[in-house]
């Protein structure tokens, strides 16, 4: 663990950095306009940009890169420095498997959020992220994403238990080797390109854009796709409603996310350098 106050400040978004209300509270936003000015404040999330920028906007950090789909996107100023996205190839497969549409398929390419229809669970997502995804086919966005070199920074898929739990099975045994696939809930797949996680884009980010060693910076984060980068950086800081995987790893535990987390763990440990 770094003692000495960071030089950069990454958090995770769900689950870490909001209230209650899914909400940034006025704690933390004063907290995080505290210290914005010395330490860069970099957002990082399994979010698509429009579901962050509001969040960079009540924190006054537009000016600040944000990381989005855990990893697979990296926009600085609005331009994309790293893009890693699953081929629609596989998209493909995936909806031949569905093909009694047991469960929802909502695909996400930067700012483009695409449904088969504005079903439960699109409207849950809706409800959590405050962005309205566009309705249209998935063969169609498909065919749309090959003759384009496109492709899904992530793919979320939907359901019920058993539906869900059968297409874990079918993209574990044949896409092992090329996608991550994580379940934060049951109900729920997120499903991300192998070759990037949260800790190779912080990676990416310090040595391409700020030139500041990753033992300088502190990251938090509450489930078991922040593992990594919490044990990557130089403080990992677990909030307290974490994964037990999370917690075992990270190198300090704050209050709960809901409980202003994050901000109080600033409050309490980040004093600024005021010689100047």
């Amino acid at each position: 663990m770094n003692t000495e106050t960071p030089r950069i400040l990454f958090s995770d978004i769900d689950g870490t950095l909001l209230n209650a209300e899914r909400q940034l509270s006025s704690f933390t936003i004063s907290e995080i306009k505290r210290i914005k000015e010395q330490i860069p404040i970099v957002l990082i999330s399994s979010r698509m940009p429009r579901a962050m920028r509001h969040l960079q906007k009540d924190l006054d950090i537009l000016n600040q890169p944000i990381i989005c789909y855990n990893g697979g996107l990296i926009l600085v100023n609005d331009e994309i420095i790293s893009s890693t996205f699953i081929p629609p190839e596989i998209i493909s497969e995936l909806a031949a498997f569905n093909h009694g549409n047991e469960f929802h398929i909502s695909l996400y390419h930067n700012d483009d959020w695409y449904v088969p229809e504005i079903d439960y669970w699109a409207k849950r997502e809706i409800n959590n992220t405050k962005v309205q995804p566009t309705v249209k086919n998935t063969d169609e966005v498909i065919t749309d994403w090959k003759n384009t070199n496109k492709g899904a920074h992530k793919i979320m898929c939907m359901g019920d238990e058993t539906p869900i739990g059968r297409a874990y099975e079918f993209l574990e045994k044949n896409f092992s080797d090329s996608l991550h696939l994580y379940r934060s809930k049951s109900t729920y797949i997120e499903i991300a390109h192998k070759a990037i996680s949260k800790q190779t884009a912080v990676e990416h980010l310090l040595q391409s854009h700020f030139d500041i060693p990753i033992a300088n910076a502190i990251a938090f984060g509450d489930n078991y796709n922040d593992i990594t980068m919490l044990q990557a950086v130089g403080t990992g800081v677990a909030v307290a409603n974490a994964k037990p995987e999370t917690l075992a790893i990270a190198n300090a535990v704050t209050l709960a996310g809901k409980e202003d987390g994050v901000a109080t763990y600033i409050s309490n440990n980040i004093k600024l350098n005021t010689s100047f």
